[in-house]
């Protein structure tokens, strides 16, 4: 038996077999023939059970770990599905370019990036990870090997786009990374109060900045309901000063959180005292800066390990989008409903979404507004909270990213993603999740 965990350590998953793969041959080994379900596994960074497999069978990806080529001139790259997002930008940021679009870790595989779609900062402009996906190539257990593209095998591409590894292994990706003339970012700070300022900021960032993201005080209520700091920024413009870079990059020491954390680390006090003192640590309503890719982008890398801060019990994740059509009732609402819960935690991130629309039949992002936002695992009164989110969700026609869930309903599932029973269709049939059989068998 192994035991492996997905990055909210929950739930708990016993898997009979995990067999790591090297080389693309041994895909088709270990998915022929009858047996257990399968699915591929990469870094674990999902939250919940979509890249988990109880009882089944999981595939370990990280040994395709294989850069099979790379065009400096035009910035197309095609590598196996295991390599990182971290060991893409250590080859192609020396030389001008930066990922297409990335999520606020880049400790997850290509593969695993297809197979979520996952978005970034740059939504409004660039849309998804999967906007920038060229071409890969799938197999199935039925030993095919599909090169699958917008325009070969189609129906397969727009599956697998955001198919949470339902439809077969990735095992190679090819896609076009985007033009930078610096690792370095001229970032702006701005204090918001409220969700009136946030949105009002957003319409004026969308079309100046190329990111832009939003921490919340998730526990601020009435006059203060919303209040915030707004972060965006723009690759800087004068050239790539190599020794520059450098030296911000060193201020960035990598730690390691050694233990889990006792369960008091996060009494609603203590995230309360937290956030507002990060809410006011700056004194200026603006501070522009310029900062190094990797603060900027991926925080909360520099601690690996910080699911640990939740300790043994675990954490959930709740990112949910509303669309605009919806008005911005129904986020006050759910800001409004968890400030008065006294649930929450250190990390509440509020971002627009652009307009174009995701590629994958069961891609997360639309033109709305976006919460992501940890919870301890407190129990049953967590688990309440989520159910009246959903509802209000629900009837915001929004939807819930299935990367980030544990728990949500078959029921909910069905609304959120009215594209699954096509999806379905395209599901290997030796291929399975822990999310999948939650989802579809126990409805």
């Amino acid at each position: 038996m192994t035991r492996l965990e997905s990055w909210g350590r929950l739930p708990r998953s016993v898997v009979p077999q995990a067999r790591s793969l090297y080389w693309q041959s041994d895909v088709l080994h270990s998915i022929s023939g009858k047996g257990k379900s399968v699915l591929a596994y990469g870094l674990g960074r999902s939250y919940g059970d979509s890249c988990l497999n109880d009882q089944g069978v999981l595939l370990l990806t990280r040994g395709l770990d294989r850069f099979i080529s790379f065009d400096p001139v035009n910035g197309i790259i095609r590598c196996e599905a295991g390599v990182s997002l971290a060991e893409v930008l250590e080859l192609v940021v020396p030389r001008g370019w930066f990922l297409p679009v990335t999520p606020g870790t880049k400790f997850v595989t290509v593969g695993g990036a297809v197979a979520n779609d996952v978005h970034g900062k740059n939504h409004h402009v660039d849309g998804t990870f999967g906007h920038a996906v060229r071409r890969l190539e799938l197999m199935r257990s039925d030993g095919s090997r599909r090169e699958c593209s917008p325009t070969q095998n189609q129906d397969v591409y727009f599956a697998t786009i955001g198919g949470l590894g339902l439809t077969g292994v990735i095992t190679w990706v090819e896609f076009q990374l985007k033009k930078i003339s610096s690792p370095l970012i001229d970032q702006e700070v701005i204090k918001f109060g409220g969700l009136d300022e946030f949105f009002a900021l957003s319409r004026e960032s969308e079309h100046q900045f190329m990111y832009t993201v939003s921490w919340i005080d998730c526990l601020a209520s009435k006059r203060n309901l919303g209040r915030g700091l707004f972060i965006r920024g723009n690759h800087a413009t004068d050239g790539i000063d190599a020794a520059r870079a450098k030296s911000v990059a060193s201020i960035n020491a990598k730690w390691h959180l050694p233990m889990d954390l006792p369960n008091v680390a996060m009494h609603p006090l203590t995230v309360k005292a937290f956030n507002l003192a990060y809410y006011h640590k700056q004194l200026r309503t603006h501070h522009a800066t310029r900062v190094f890719y990797d603060p900027f982008f991926y925080p909360l890398d520099a601690v690996h390990d910080w699911n640990r801060i939740y300790g043994k019990r675990g954490f959930y994740q709740y990112q949910c989008v509303v669309p605009f059509s919806s008005g911005t009732a129904a986020m006050r609402e759910i800001l409004d409903t968890i400030s008065r819960a006294r649930l929450g935690s250190f990390l509440a991130v509020l971002k627009t979404f652009g307009a174009k629309p995701s590629l994958g039949m069961m891609s997360f992002p639309r033109h709305g507004v976006t919460l992501a936002l940890d919870f301890a695992n407190t129990g049953d009164d967590v688990l309440r909270l989520f159910e009246r989110l959903d509802a209000i969700t629900c009837a915001a026609n929004g939807s819930v990213y299935i990367a980030k869930d544990a728990r949500m309903s078959p029921a909910a599932f069905r609304q959120y993603y009215p594209r699954w029973q096509e999806f379905r269709h395209f599901v290997d049939p030796r291929f399975s999740s822990s999310f999948w059989q939650r989802i579809m068998e126990s409805a």
